[in-house]
């Protein structure tokens, strides 16, 4: 059924759920995270007269274990409704995200149906519902899959007095002219969408943050005006940050290279570019690179998407990846961590706090081993640290705090070379590191 099938006139109230999935609390609110669906879904309800109320979970400390969280009770975004309250929906949706995430779906399904009992719909939608509908659907219980995105929620504004955040998400696309192996938006997606302006809606969410959710921002054929619009806001001041989650085409960008003036005048901040293949391709990327900082970003602000743990035959190994990491170094731009876990796993059970994981727990491409993948995690964190503080090298020792801060001030005057003998954890970005080198803590 589509999701207006079950909005019946004895629809009045709808319980909105975002699962407990493994976010921090701390992260609940970032942009990356945000149920916006759910706020999309809210504002649409409320046209029709209809009651909503969204639910977040919250971490359980006392349950914490091995970084992973547990299932706790529901707990109302406002936190100071009590869990037997007077709201009894008629119908429940649920949000998903990553497939790998769908015991968290299954166990929010599990509740409502526990609570609520079984003459109360529960319908699942987002990511994983639409790219494993029939997965969704058996394995969660739940009573539909909806899929892809609803038409009439993608018309309304989301609701964002149900949460406190001080950023508006904007979609000026939908779709991806792009089909990457490792990306399902096509799938989701499959019909191309593009907005001549947003400069309406943006003004009618009402704030001054703006987060781009679109897969590929720079495709959108009406781009210029988009960026005019923004850029018009910003000297307005009605408007004082913009940023696209998804990296910008480096393959638009090459052909248009004048976009890149126009992102730096819209306000946009931490720009990201993709190296999605081998190291044959550094030229490629360091002209992206180049018409990024020509528009006037600075290399330390910009970020390289670089996935590996990618493909089973002729994927990109450690050896390579860590060859691209260097020449990033010697560009001084960061690297966002992009392990790849395939579309069709629903599980992941990869832990920072575990060693010697494999393939059951979660996906090691052959080319890979568990301790190259946790190697690589920790050359990119350092490595970033490196990158935005403008240092020569990064050390453990001095980041926590193990030496005197006498010893520390004067170390941290050195370059890499000179304090190599006093910290014997020092760490330079500008050096390949062999996976077998010994790691003197866990950076995960």
């Amino acid at each position: 059924m589509n999701f207006d099938d079950w909005i019946t006139e004895d629809v009045k109230r709808v319980l909105l759920i975002e699962p407990n999935f493994p976010i921090p609390n701390k992260s609940r609110n970032h942009s990356n995270f945000l149920p916006i669906g759910l706020l999309k879904i809210a504002g649409y309800l409320r046209t029709k007269s209809i009651d909503v109320k969204l639910v977040r979970y919250e971490e359980d400390d006392s349950k914490k274990k091995y970084g992973n969280y547990v299932q706790t009770t529901l707990i109302p975004e406002d936190n100071n409704v009590d869990e037997d309250d007077e709201f009894k929906p008629d119908l429940i949706c649920v949000t998903s995200i990553f497939t790998y995430w769908s015991k968290y779906v299954k166990s929010a399904v599990d509740y409502c149906k526990r609570k609520y009992g079984k003459d109360v719909p529960v319908l699942v939608g987002g990511i994983y519902a639409s790219l494993l509908p029939d997965h969704c659907l058996d394995y969660t219980g739940c009573d539909d899959v909806i899929l892809g995105v609803i038409e009439g929620a993608e018309k309304c504004p989301p609701a964002y007095d149900l949460v406190d955040v001080d950023y508006q998400i904007i979609h000026t696309t939908r779709g991806c002219i792009r089909q990457c192996g490792f990306c399902g938006t096509y799938i989701i997606e499959p019909e191309w969408l593009c907005k001549k302006s947003i400069k309406d809606e943006i003004l009618q969410n009402g704030k001054k943050k703006v987060i781009f959710y679109d897969n590929n921002l720079l495709a959108n054929e009406y781009i210029e005006d988009i960026l005019d619009e923004l850029i018009e806001l910003k000297r307005e001041r009605k408007i004082t940050y913009v940023e696209s989650q998804s990296g910008f085409d480096g393959r638009i960008l090459r052909k248009k290279p004048h976009l890149a003036e126009k992102l730096k005048k819209a306000g946009f901040k931490n720009p990201k570019i993709a190296w999605d293949h081998s190291i044959k391709e550094k030229k490629l990327i360091r002209k992206q690179l180049d018409i990024l900082e020509d528009g006037g970003f600075q290399p330390k602000e910009i970020s390289v998407f670089m996935i590996y743990n990618y493909e089973e035959k002729g994927g990109l190994d450690y050896k390579e990846m860590e060859e691209k990491r260097v020449e990033c170094a010697k560009w001084g731009v960061q690297i966002t961590d992009c392990r790849y876990r395939p579309l069709e796993r629903t599980d992941d059970e990869y832990s920072s706090y575990k060693r010697h994981q494999t393939n059951d727990d979660y996906h090691i491409n052959p080319n890979w081993t568990d301790h190259e993948i946790r190697k690589f995690r920790r050359n990119i964190r350092r490595h970033n640290i490196c990158m935005r503080h403008e240092v020569d090298y990064h050390s453990s020792i001095l980041e926590r705090k193990k030496i005197p801060q006498e010893n520390a001030a004067e170390y941290r005057k050195m370059t890499y070379d000179e304090v190599k003998d006093h910290l014997p954890d020092a760490w330079s970005p500008f050096i390949f590191h062999k996976a077998s080198e010994r790691d003197y803590f866990k950076l995960d």
